[in-house]
């Protein structure tokens, strides 16, 4: 469908009026919390999008400025700004009881909420919202979705590029365009709540530990580096003293008890805490203090990650049954065959994207697997890209019908999709140009070796009732995570490294972000996951889609539609593994019955219960 590349008229929906705060930071690095602003530009909206505030300035972060050569703020230019605590009112004063905006709004919100951090205070914002992840549902016709990229297709000039005040202005542009284009399709805004948080804390390196578990502790025996460690109850020596200690020795420090735990350290083995509650029913050894503090004198060395280390029989998911004719590593068929089509002839949904409303899951995937073996692709939300829309029993009743209408696109019942008739091209919709390959279940993709981290991003239909969260495993070649540092979710976002990242760019998108080149050697596989909170299951989300990029905002490079879960609750999306010298991206789509905490513990972290 076409839409209109600029919008001169702000949205008339309610649904769409905010108090909006358009943000956008220049930083010495690109982490939060190690890394500083310096500089920092805040343009405010009202409701109808007029202009009723604005602010500018530079900010001396009392570092080394980082890359000049992207943000020209040197040293001497930074000297004589204020610090971010001078400004911290005037700024908050502007954020507060208005909708945070962005683009790539994660990564600005969370410099913005350590820097009121180290003030000791917070982010006085409740919502945010991500242009970058509004217009990945719009679907503009653009070549990507970067910054310059959009304020060319919604007609703003950028005159300065990675210059705040600036970019800040192009966004204005931006997030007008991208509204009124949201409004068109009849788009629920991708709004993330965002509460203000005190838990934010300066940036503070951990060093993950070097070593495998080697086991249970033995009575009468040494303590080997690698070993997980816990404490519990009162300590003669300060419980900051004892980790650093251990740490220090080449253990690996627990905050809970596990069947994976070496030994627990207490002097009350008398105690009814939870952790010896734990340690009893899983066969957990004791120590008492003193003993452990001599111990930890000769702890003997153990084996480093990366080394090769005895092979085992391959990893058997939690609910899955190994045998002789199915491989533990089984990824279901499609459950559509492609069609055969007769030598040089055009599949005839190339170049199609196709919408499925209605219908049980089964028979929606079914639809959905049958458009994509025809050469089209999947959606799973209503897009500027989408070419026609395939309407199964109940499908009349989807709210979107009336926008579909309006936009006058194609509708077909299910038996279209038994024999579709190729379009004059000029009717396609003019959509971003489409370079991503679609990968059904199973396909793999190379992925580019290019210096910038890889995103895979999940998607699923607005209209989601339910909460879907996505982890990574980083594993050896054993499936198994070296470290509980190795799991990446909601709880603990980030690798302790910074090479696997993940982000919540709105309610129904989540990415996982991958620096391919920085991974720790022993790292064969990112395992990309999605798990249900509560007693949903997979056949209530619907299908997820997910797309592969290099770079933040870059045109997608591989996508697949998932959609064999049914009463599943946890499934493999996708994983990142090495081949050779290089890496791929595989499509998996394998769903399981039990939840996240039991799918963690088939890679080997120490989940408590």
């Amino acid at each position: 469908m076409a839409l209109s590349s600029s919008s001169p008229k702000w949205p008339t929906l309610p649904d769409y009026f905010h108090e909006w705060a358009l943000v956008d930071v220049e930083t010495s690095g690109l982490r939060p919390g190690r890394d500083r602003v310096l500089s920092l530009a805040i343009l405010t909206l009202d409701a109808h999008g007029n202009q009723t505030g604005r602010f500018s300035t530079l900010l001396n972060p009392g570092c080394d400025p980082g890359p000049v050569h992207i943000h020209g703020l040197t040293p001497a230019r930074l000297a004589g700004a204020p610090t971010f605590e001078e400004v911290a009112p005037q700024v908050g004063a502007l954020l507060s009881g208005r909708v945070f905006v962005a683009h790539n709004a994660q990564f600005d919100y969370d410099f913005l909420a350590h820097e009121f951090a180290h003030v000791r205070s917070w982010v006085p914002v409740g919502r945010r919202l991500c242009t970058l992840a509004l217009n990945r549902l719009v679907g503009p016709a653009t070549r990507d979705l970067k910054l310059g990229t959009l304020a060319a297709h919604y007609g703003v000039r950028q005159q300065r590029a990675h210059d705040a005040e600036d970019d800040v202005r192009v966004l204005s542009g931006i997030l007008r365009g991208s509204l009124g284009a949201a409004e068109e399709l009849g788009l629920d805004l991708p709004l993330l709540d965002c509460p203000p948080r005190q838990d934010y804390k300066p940036y503070v390196p951990k060093t993950p530990c070097a070593y495998r578990n080697p086991g249970r502790f033995m009575p009468g025996g040494p303590l080997v580096r690698g070993m997980k460690v816990a404490i519990t109850g009162d300590t003669c020596v300060s419980r900051e003293e004892l980790v650093a200690r251990s740490v220090g020795a080449g253990l690996n420090m627990m905050t809970s008890v596990s069947n994976q735990t070496s030994v627990l350290v207490t002097n009350d083995a008398g105690e009814a805490s939870a952790k010896l509650r734990r340690a009893a029913r899983e066969g957990v050894p004791l120590l008492d203090e003193s003993t452990y503090l001599r111990l930890l004198e000769t702890v003997e060395p153990g084996q480093a990650k990366g080394t090769a280390q005895p092979q085992r029989a391959p990893r058997t998911p939690v609910g899955k049954t190994a045998t002789p004719s199915e491989p533990v590593r089984h990824i279901p068929a499609q459950r559509t065959a492609t069609p055969t089509l007769p030598a040089g002839v055009k599949q005839p949904l190339t170049g199609r994207r196709v919408l499925i409303l209605g219908g049980t899951h089964e028979t929606a995937a079914e639809a959905r697997a049958r458009a994509v073996a025809l050469g089209g692709s999947a959606a799973v939300n209503l897009s500027a890209g989408v070419s026609d829309v395939v309407m199964l029993p109940g499908g009349a009743a989807d709210r979107r019908m009336t926008r579909i209408a309006a936009l006058g696109l194609r509708v077909h019942d299910a038996d279209w999709l038994l024999a579709p008739a190729p379009v004059p091209e000029q009717s396609l919709p003019v959509n971003r140009p489409e370079t991503a390959g679609v990968l059904v279940r199973g396909e793999v993709v190379d992925l580019a070796e290019t210096g910038t981290p890889w995103t895979v991003a999940a998607a699923w239909q607005q209209q989601t009732g339910c909460d879907v969260d996505v982890v990574a495993f980083a594993v050896d070649a054993q499936e198994q995570v070296a470290g509980d540092e190795d799991f990446v979710f909601y709880s603990a976002p980030e690798h302790p490294d910074g090479t696997v990242r993940l982000g919540t760019d709105g309610p129904t998108e989540q990415t996982v972000t991958t620096d391919l080149e920085r991974l720790p050697l022993n790292v064969h596989r990112i395992v990309i996951a999605a798990a249900i909170d509560g007693a949903a299951t997979f056949a209530d989300v619907g299908a997820i889609e997910i797309t592969a990029a290099c770079g933040i905002g870059a045109a997608p490079a591989a996508r697949a539609t998932l959609d064999a879960a049914t009463t599943e609750r946890t499934m493999i999306l996708a994983e990142i593994y090495r081949r050779g010298e290089g890496w791929r991206l595989r499509a998996v789509g394998q769903g399981y019955d039990h939840g996240l905490a039991d799918l963690a513990r088939s890679y080997g972290v120490d989940v408590a219960e």
